[in-house]
């Protein structure tokens, strides 16, 4: 595998990782696999949202459906999660840093009264400051049209000690921010992780959670089934599990769609509604995230 996506993991990470084996395969590329060929350039490529290209409508702003844009508010992560979608957009992707930046992507949302939703995602948002984090909520839940300021971030698993009560209340205050978030194995909810997710959802915050299912991390029925249990108990919703994203570099972890239907089945034979998430694929060029 190419090394253009350096491993790092911050230092609660790389605890976890030294005690979870799943969580460790999110973290570290197999020594077997550093500094070989990667077969998969060919035929899925860096950027197969075409973030670069189609999806830009202006300097960091994306945009694929018609009633949400996504906007790049870092390029810095707390670990860089080996199965990471924008894996191969490090160092190319536009991330909005300026006053002037962010009133441009403002001014395209205004004049698309169809936009209701807006994810502020990288990168990992809460690699900023608060004051930063509050800059980019505060410039979209001011729009009347927007019902919805998603705060994109996997720091309730690989950093949790970044959610503090102080920034909590700050994200609460205009009552319409959502943390979407992501846990693959439920190692990872920690007691940590459970106090972060619970200082926001004290807060009136919904948490919701976007897993992928990955080889030899969660890809069985009793792994997904934990997984899913330990989130409902942590009072985090169970959204989406995504299957692995069409991107060059991340085929050890992809995982058969037979096998997926498998597992979405025996999930739903074993838990209630409220504990299951949707199993999709997100396509280049649908319209929709595409249940499997």
């Amino acid at each position: 595998m190419k090394t253009d996506f350096p491993e790092y993991a911050c230092d609660y990470s790389k605890r976890l990782a030294s005690v979870s084996a799943a969580f460790a395969k999110q973290v570290y590329d197999p020594k077997s696999s550093r500094g070989g060929a990667d077969d998969e350039v060919e035929k899925y490529g860096p950027d197969p949202f075409g973030e670069l290209t189609h999806a830009s409508k202006c300097f960091g702003l994306k945009q694929r459906f018609k009633d949400r844009v996504l906007i790049m508010t870092s390029d810095r992560c707390f670990m860089n999660c080996r199965h990471c979608t924008r894996r191969g957009l490090l160092g190319k992707a536009q991330v909005v840093r300026t006053r002037s930046q962010l009133d441009a992507c403002v001014d395209y949302v205004r004049a698309r009264p169809e936009v209701r939703d807006v994810l502020l995602s990288g990168g990992d948002i809460l690699t900023l400051s608060d004051k930063e984090v509050m800059r980019f909520v505060d410039a979209f839940a001011a729009l009347e049209q927007i019902d919805i300021v998603r705060v994109c971030t996997r720091a309730l698993c690989t950093n949790p000690g970044r959610v503090t009560d102080k920034l909590a209340k700050a994200l609460s205050k205009s009552g319409k921010v959502w943390v979407n978030t992501q846990f693959n194995c439920a190692d990872e909810l920690t007691a940590e992780a459970r106090e972060a997710a619970a200082k926001l959802i004290n807060r009136g915050i919904p948490v919701s959670c976007q897993s992928v299912l990955l080889k030899g991390v969660n890809d069985s029925a009793p792994k997904m089934i934990k997984l899913l249990k330990a989130l409902s108990a942590a009072r985090i919703r169970p959204y989406y599990v995504f299957m692995c994203d069409p991107v060059a570099g991340i085929g050890r972890f992809r995982v058969p769609v037979e096998k997926a239907r498998e597992i979405e089945r025996r999930a739903a034979e074993s838990l209630g509604g409220l504990s299951l998430p949707r199993f999709v694929a997100d396509i280049p060029g649908a319209r929709r995230k595409t249940p499997i």
